[in-house]
């Protein structure tokens, strides 16, 4: 069986903690930041842990990241 492919666009939006959980920054902030205001940059720093939906889809995506 050859191996399984992990979604590149998972890999660089995507963290998964020892815990299991998946780890997401906030949507909006990749590229085009001249047209935000500083307080939505501002506020949308870090990271959150997605939902167990979601968490589901996204470690479908990346097979090897368990």
């Amino acid at each position: 069986m050859p191996k399984m492919k992990t979604k590149s666009g998972a890999k660089k939006r995507f963290k998964v903690t020892a815990t299991g959980k998946v780890m997401a920054g906030p949507a909006g902030k990749r590229h085009r930041l001249i047209s935000h205001n500083a307080k939505y940059i501002r506020s949308n720093r870090g990271t959150s842990a997605l939902s167990e939906p979601d968490t589901r889809i996204v470690k479908k995506y990346m097979p090897y990241d368990r």
